[in-house]
């Protein structure tokens, strides 16, 4: 199962992608995750999925590498999905025992999933085409200014770094 996990790992090949700044590839995905939990509409989630389409192609990550990732996540997706199912309160549409189906309980679990599936392609985005030196170079660089309030920044990047690792 572990082996199928793509979050993290780098994927050699020349691209745009690989070849930009990995602070702004870091910026730009942290962009993208706060945009996914903002957007509360379905184009807004039309939009994510036209932008991450693009981001893919300018990759040259086959797509079917980064689907392969999506499979350690499926479990955790369909409890996820489960709890917003049965567990929000709603109009009814559906009723066995104690458990119930909303028609809101629908909407929340497919806005969940989207989001949830969104996320990660879109991390694993970033991890494919950067390495784990440049992806630690870029958060320590976008956390220099803290070293003012002397925050220890190289050890958090470092921490980071080798949460991703691993």
């Amino acid at each position: 199962m572990f082996k199928d996990i793509t979050l993290g790992q780098y994927y050699q090949t020349d691209s745009l992608l690989h070849r930009l700044d990995p602070r702004i590839k870091l910026t730009g995905t942290l962009v993208f995750i706060i945009s996914l939990f903002i957007a509360n509409s379905f184009t807004g989630y039309l939009l994510a999925a036209v932008f991450l389409i693009t981001m893919i192609r300018l990759s040259n990550v086959p797509f079917s590498y980064i689907i392969r990732g999506m499979r350690a996540i499926l479990f955790i997706l369909f409890i996820t999905m489960a709890f917003n199912l049965f567990l929000t309160p709603g109009e009814v549409l559906v009723r066995f025992g104690i458990f119930k189906i909303t028609r809101e309980g629908i909407y929340f679990a497919v806005r969940m999933a989207i989001r949830l599936i969104f996320l990660i392609i879109g991390s694993s985005l970033m991890t494919l085409t950067t390495t784990p030196t440049q992806l630690t170079d870029a958060m320590e660089a976008l956390m220099n200014p803290l070293r003012r309030f002397h925050v220890p920044v190289h050890e958090i990047a470092m921490m980071m770094s080798i949460a991703l690792r691993f």
